[in-house]
């Protein structure tokens, strides 16, 4: 089982007891959900606000994967201490760069009576209008009122204007309103939903993995995010614009559990190719594939199993044997049949990601095929497993021979016969995923099966994914789960059923699934206030 989470730690807290508390408390709302923002989201957000000549370098605090996603442990991860750290220095890098003479006539929109004194209007203007952007809600008059005299002070001691808006906007870039997500809740009848601008948030972040631009924040203002007709408008709004790729970039990066990919190493004796050029090109070759296939040529996701189409730079086509058309960076390619490639599995990208650095592990690989793609995680295994039969290549020469002797034991078969039978057919390629036909001079058995479907090699893998029901269900739970901050293995199918039906209904159009789940009152549910403890009853002394 995955490990959860419950809590969120007692530094964010704090903070959010100095902050968050201020802006959008109202008797009729309640706080539902905070998220930590993720190093992909900070960075867009940033980018999308100031512009991407803004340059963003820190240290971000790592996340942990919950239910198969990453985005699940931004709902219970702080900051620490020296986390907090890292991060007021990458505001008050932001914030320089922000008013530095480069950048200020085009981002700030006024200009001071003085450039060597404070001037409080022109202040409290870019504090108004970054703050909305960055805390994604309007400041109320008092946060205004003390990040413009932050700001005004600032200027009358350093006699310098933009010195002292530099330490105001970095203020607002340090506060836990930007740094988390906080979501409200307001009453819908008789349940809970979203109020407008956590409305905004979550699908901004869902659809373009970054903050709520001015229209969707314009919309949440004036009340069209609470409505149907509202929130279809601005979805089909979202949907077409260039942001949607950076929105399925991130997730299909958390789905496909790409991050691995930093921690992978090989043995470069066995595996001279392998290079961190050859693994983030084999992860972008990845990502690109999945864009193409989902939302340039909006076609079927369960495609994703059984495409010959790759994109290949110079590094890759070295690795696969392929000649390669040096006029561009990247080259469409369509591996022959008679390659094997069939699908992302057989992609260098997932090969080499779950194998051990000098060989291959059908069991590596079929635990992450159940877990990312069928949403069935498999158990760890027991403390004391013997694992030297595996290991020995003196009398079992294939790892078919030594996987199924091991697995006579007891403690290991259940596991085992879970992985093993789908994680087989992909030993057609080795720890690099280089295509071979023998194992220390033995020729290798593909064969495999799965809920019962017996095939052969990778081909029969990919299209045996892609005919079952499961694969196209677990893409949709990861998806919901991905939005709404969930740990997938506890979404209940009924949540995500009209999408899923809808997505059915469409084909299995990535698209189709994206805009129906948006539009879904499930997506912004939110659960009712936690009842108030019951006040102690004082009684009277009888002495």
């Amino acid at each position: 089982m995955r490990r959860t989470a419950t809590a969120i730690g007692f530094f964010a807290l704090g903070l959010l007891g100095v902050s968050a508390s201020v802006g959008m408390a109202a008797e009729s709302r309640h706080m539902v959900q905070i998220r930590r923002l993720n190093e992909q989201e900070y960075k867009h957000s940033i980018a999308d606000i100031f512009g991407p000549q803004i340059v963003v370098q820190g240290t971000f605090e790592p996340e942990t994967r919950i239910g198969g996603l990453l985005a699940t442990s931004t709902t219970v991860l702080s900051i620490t201490p020296s986390g907090f750290s890292g991060l007021s220095a990458l505001a008050d890098s932001i914030a320089d760069q922000v008013v530095n003479e480069k950048n200020r006539g085009k981002l700030i929109s006024c200009k001071p009576k003085s450039e060597k004194e404070a001037d409080h209007d022109c202040a409290a203007e870019v504090i108004t209008h970054y703050g909305e952007l960055l805390w994604r809600r309007p400041l109320t008059q008092g946060e205004v009122a003390d990040k413009t005299k932050l700001a005004d002070e600032l200027a009358a001691s350093k006699g310098n204007f933009y010195t002292g808006l530099r330490y105001g906007l970095a203020s607002l870039l340090q506060a836990p309103d930007f740094l988390f997500r906080i979501e409200y809740a307001l009453k819908d009848g008789k349940n809970y939903t979203l109020d407008p601008y956590s409305r905004a948030s979550r699908l901004s972040y869902l659809l373009w993995d970054s903050t709520p631009d001015a229209e969707l924040l314009r919309a949440a203002e004036n009340g069209e995010l609470g409505k149907p007709d509202g929130v279809a408008k601005q979805v089909d709004r979202m949907m077409v614009s260039p942001h949607l790729e950076t929105g399925v970039r991130a997730f299909f990066f958390d789905f496909l559990e790409l991050d691995a990919y930093d921690n992978v190493t090989k043995d470069t004796l066995i595996y001279p190719k392998w290079s961190s050029a050859v693994a983030e090109a084999a992860r972008e070759d990845t990502l690109r594939t999945v864009v193409d296939i989902t939302l340039k040529s909006d076609g079927d996701v369960r495609d994703l199993m059984t495409t010959p189409k790759s994109f290949i730079n110079r590094k890759l086509a070295a690795v696969y044997g392929i000649p390669f058309d040096f006029s561009q960076e990247w080259m469409e390619y369509n591996f022959p049949p008679e390659s094997g490639r069939i699908g992302v599995l057989t992609r260098i990208s997932m090969l080499s990601m779950f194998d051990h650095p000098g060989r291959s592990s059908p069991t590596r690989r079929g635990v992450a095929i159940m877990d990312i793609f069928l949403c069935e995680p498999t158990p760890s295994p027991p403390a004391n497993v013997d694992f030297s039969i595996v290991e020995d290549t003196s009398s079992l020469k294939t790892v078919r021979e030594r996987l199924t002797l091991h697995s006579t034991n007891p403690a290991c078969a259940s596991c085992h016969s879970h992985s093993d039978p789908i994680g087989l057919p992909l030993e057609e390629f080795d720890s690099l995923g280089m295509h071979r036909n023998t194992e220390n001079g033995q020729p290798i058995d593909v064969s495999g099966s799965l809920a019962g479907k017996r095939f052969k090699g990778a081909a029969g893998l990919g299209q045996a994914l892609h005919d079952n029901p499961r694969f196209t269900a677990c893409v949709a739970r990861k998806l919901y789960a991905y939005g709404v901050g969930a740990n997938a293995e506890d979404v209940q199918p009924s949540t995500f059923k009209a999408s899923y039906d809808a997505f059915v209904k469409g084909g299995y159009r990535l698209k189709t699934l994206i805009k129906s789940l948006a539009n879904s009152p499930e997506f912004f549910r939110a659960p009712a206030p936690a009842a108030a403890p019951p006040a102690a009853t004082k009684t009277a002394s009888t002495n």
